[in-house]
């Protein structure tokens, strides 16, 4: 029985649109075997654009393109070589015949020859495994790779404007409590002129001012600061971002820039 040619159907299955003469479409809708083919090599297609479609990725180091070379070269090697083929090739003629709609197959094709003879057990061809397995490699890394860029999205929880203090005038910021996947942080924005010396560090406050806790030192005017565990939330409300200097004392140096309450979201 006559079949597909592998490399047509991974065509096909891909969108090209002189993948096929009319003929192959015709077989295509009545062979339940090589449908299947198609279609396999479609959702193959399918993931691989699907999962590049859905976000920015980053640019994967070389071990990574070294494993999809790897993936590849090994299911060409693996394909028995066949021992014969009778390709029945067509004259092309350049013009354009309607071909029924199969699978996603284009309704227009241009003639060519693309079809071969194959009895018993059809023979998968390397190009077609390694299409296939390409696909099925580039799918999986670029799912990854979105995962790594795109990561766990934040939960804003509360939000703080953060006033300026009398010796700091014209300073704003402004402040945003995150939970990340279980994690509470706290993203600070400072808008200040810069001391000659010095750092400035963020803390959480009590309502009450009876007790704090130091996040880190603020470099330039953005900052991410993980919330150590068991810190009360409910209690220390205040974020503070203060002038230091090195001097060696953890304690906060009583020259805050601004300050701020967070307010639930």
């Amino acid at each position: 029985m006559s079949h597909l040619d592998p490399d047509v159907a991974a065509l096909i299955a891909m969108g090209e649109t002189d993948a096929g003469v009319a003929e192959d479409f015709d077989h295509l809708a009545g062979c339940a075997e090589c449908a299947d083919e198609v279609a396999a090599f479609a959702a193959a297609v399918g993931a691989a654009r699907g999962a590049m479609a859905r976000g920015p990725l980053l640019t994967p180091p070389p071990r990574v393109w070294d494993a999809i070379s790897a993936e590849v070269n090994g299911a060409a090697a693996d394909s028995p070589a066949p021992a014969s083929a009778t390709h029945s090739v067509a004259p092309a003629t350049h013009s354009v015949t309607p071909a029924p709609e199969v699978h996603g197959a284009p309704t227009h094709v241009v003639s060519g020859a693309h079809r071969a003879r194959r009895g018993g057990r059809r023979r998968r061809m390397p190009f077609a495994l390694a299409l296939a397995g390409a696909l099925a490699v580039v799918a999986v890394v670029a799912g990854v790779w979105i995962v790594r860029d795109v990561g766990v999205q934040p939960t804003i929880v509360a939000e703080a404007t953060l006033d300026p203090f009398p010796d700091h005038q014209g300073a704003q910021g402004e402040a945003v409590l995150e939970d990340v996947d279980g994690r509470s942080q706290v993203v600070v924005t400072l808008d200040a002129a810069l001391a000659d010396e010095g750092y400035r560090e963020v803390w959480l406050i009590a309502e009450d001012g009876s007790d704090l806790v130091s996040l880190g030192v603020l470099d330039g005017d953005h900052g991410t600061f993980d919330v150590p565990a068991g810190v009360d939330l409910e209690r220390f409300r205040l974020v503070d971002v203060s002038q230091e200097a090195d001097d060696g004392d953890a304690a906060h140096s009583g020259d805050s820039i601004v300050r701020g309450a967070l307010q639930s979201a």
